[in-house]
């Protein structure tokens, strides 16, 4: 149950539509279910404006799908998972609607929302490689209600298929720029950008890459005003940073 629910449930009972009975009901659903191994928390979306998401590693196909399970039981229409493996798709996909993005590692249970957010949020990468990063970075945007624009292997090793890019980049309203490497596309796409840019260093590299901290590193350390930077690897934290900033 997320905000929105809680706002209709009270215009409800205002104008008559719903008991106070109902409403209490609806409302005093349990903060939390009990599965034994995991405490779904029920509330996530209410006190933060966006429901719990399920991180796929290190969980059994069957743990994956009882929590997803138990979220849809108390009205979760979209449920993100990420790092999600093959094996478990097949297991959470035989019981419940999923979609499941391979090169993302990334399940979506249910349907994706309409947009919400105020403007477009565009993923840039540095080069394919970085495109599993992206795309869990983009499909968590899009879960989370927000229209996306994929710039893919635009990286500084030739500049003008970023240069090409120059009305996507200064029309977005949050940018989320990917790379490995020596990480160079977040100072870039920063000196271009009128909006915050989230970096997203990746472990893509050769020895030197220390994977991913050089990137880490060149990041943290970009001349570019309004770039912040994200753990490596870290798509979703990027999507969903992006994602707040696109509701404010």
């Amino acid at each position: 149950m997320d905000q929105q629910e809680i706002r209709s449930i009270l215009e409800q009972v205002a104008q008559g539509k719903r008991s106070v009975d109902e409403a209490v009901l609806a409302l005093k659903m349990e903060p939390f279910k009990e599965l034994g191994f995991a405490k779904v928390d029920n509330h996530r979306g209410l006190r933060q404006g966006a429901a719990e998401v399920i991180y796929g590693a290190g969980k059994t196909p069957q743990q994956i799908r009882d929590i997803a399970a138990s979220m849809r039981e108390t009205g979760e229409k979209a449920i993100l998972i990420t790092r999600m493996s093959e094996e478990a798709a097949n297991v959470v996909g035989e019981s419940l609607p999923l979609y499941y993005h391979e090169l993302g590692r990334v399940g979506i249970v249910g349907e994706m929302p309409a947009p919400t957010g105020k403007g477009s949020i565009v993923v840039a990468t540095g080069g394919t490689s970085d495109m599993p990063v992206a795309e869990e970075a983009a499909l968590t945007a899009e879960v989370l209600g927000n229209r996306v624009t994929r710039l893919y292997d635009v990286g500084v090793a030739g500049l003008h298929r970023t240069l090409s890019h120059l009305e996507d980049i200064m029309s977005a309203r949050v940018i989320i720029a990917i790379a490995g490497m020596e990480g160079a596309l977040a100072s870039v796409i920063g000196g271009l950008a009128d909006c915050p840019v989230i970096a997203v260093p990746t472990s893509v590299g050769y020895g030197a890459a220390f994977g991913g901290l050089a990137a880490l590193l060149s990041m943290l350390n970009s001349c570019a005003s309004g770039v912040s930077v994200v753990n490596i690897d870290n798509g979703f934290g990027a999507g969903y940073l992006a994602s707040m900033i696109n509701h404010l």
